[in-house]
């Protein structure tokens, strides 16, 4: 694991640290051909430079965000306000991970993906990649 992401989760709390470790671990196993990096204070995984999923701690519990979730057709994941293509979902356990459909989803991250590298050059415009 990223040295900075694993930092991260270790100043969390038990429940929050085997949350996120979970996640990383899952996430950099599936996603191998990706950059991980502590991005506007969490972790981020990227391919080609384009973010695709991340977490970070909030109020409701860890929140793992795909950046073009929205687009994923996926019930549990939650669709982010706003005029991004963003998903994602809440964990406050261990235990309500599902590692089948986390994977099903990293596939679907590789798969189906909104330009958010560029989207400062197209002034707020999202373009679909693939």
């Amino acid at each position: 694991m990223n040295k900075d992401i694993q930092n991260y989760n270790d100043q969390l709390s038990s429940e929050e640290k085997a949350v996120c470790d979970t996640l990383a671990n899952e996430i950099s196993a599936n996603l191998t051909e990706s950059e991980s990096k502590i991005w506007h204070g969490h972790p981020v995984w990227f391919l080609n430079g384009n973010p695709i999923v991340g977490y970070s701690k909030q109020k409701k519990g860890i929140k793992l965000m795909f950046w073009s979730g929205a687009s994923f057709d996926e019930a549990k994941l939650e669709i982010g306000t706003g005029k991004f293509k963003d998903a994602g979902i809440y964990y406050n356990s261990k235990e309500e991970i599902e590692i089948v459909v986390i994977k099903r989803w990293l596939e679907k991250s590789r798969k189906i993906q909104w330009d958010y590298k560029n989207i400062v050059k197209r002034k707020g415009v999202l373009e679909r990649l693939i």
